[in-house]
């Protein structure tokens, strides 16, 4: 484990003596603020016209304004995890050193672990910059803490899926170019995956159900933390992880 974590060391390192971590944080943070100030404004207006006697039901701000600003959160990391992936093997065969890598006392798990934390730790800075805005809701309002909790939970699992599978494409190529929009395409095809289920048999409903990542975060954002979403991302993790083991060890026999 210690090897890995020194992976993950450099591998921050690297994001952080590029522009790569200050434009994907800032940008993240940028576009997050944009859908907190417009739902902030739509749950103002909301809340302005029930005070005047146009609405008689009572609004909760974590089911108008905190699921809502999650799920656009969702959105986001489809468009910067590519551009945090797609370097991680990609860059490594392109500056010929991943001879170097395969080739030191390390083992491939170690490897890609250190390289899955590495940019874990990139994206849990993201998710974690956007707690100011969050925290601007308990000083001015009274939100419920434990949907939140579990939002970011989902969103976090989330990514941790997405950069297993864009491990996996960096290692297939040398271009970074061609890892990050394989990599966005991966990311929107388990994104929409459900969209056809009514137009299947039940069979294949359930089965395009199961894969949807969208599907499975929304309980998250709720506040329900149900034990199947949590095996379903840890298994994609794996999973993800293991193919990765797979390409980099026939890069391996290749070299």
């Amino acid at each position: 484990m210690r090897n890995a974590l020194a992976i993950a060391q450099k591998e921050l390192r690297s994001y952080f003596a590029s522009p790569i971590a200050y434009v994907v944080i800032g940008t993240f943070v940028l576009l997050f603020g944009y859908f907190f100030f417009a739902l902030v404004a739509f749950f103002q207006q909301q809340s302005l016209q029930m005070s005047m006697g146009m609405g008689q039901q009572s609004m909760n701000i974590n089911q108008m304004l905190i699921g809502p600003l999650l799920m656009n959160a969702s959105v986001i990391i489809l468009f910067f995890l590519p551009m945090i992936t797609m370097r991680t093997y990609a860059e490594e065969k392109r500056s010929g050193t991943m001879e170097l890598l395969l080739t030191s006392p390390l083992t491939d798990w170690q490897i890609i672990v250190g390289k899955f934390l590495g940019a874990m730790f990139l994206y849990g800075a993201m998710l974690a910059v956007t707690l100011l805005h969050v925290g601007l809701l308990f000083v001015y309002g009274n939100p419920e803490w434990k949907p939140i909790v579990t939002g970011y939970l989902g969103l976090f699992l989330m990514g941790g899926c997405f950069i297993s599978i864009g491990l996996l494409i960096s290692s297939l190529t040398k271009n970074q170019i061609v890892a990050g929009a394989l990599t966005f395409g991966a990311f929107l095809l388990l994104w929409v995956i459900n969209w056809i289920s009514t137009f299947v048999g039940p069979t294949a409903q359930a089965v395009l159900e199961h894969l949807s990542i969208t599907g499975h975060f929304e309980d998250f954002a709720k506040g329900i933390v149900d034990t199947k979403h949590l095996i379903y991302y840890a298994s994609f993790i794996t999973f993800g992880l293991f193919l990765t083991a797979k390409s980099v060890d026939s890069e391996r026999w290749r070299g």
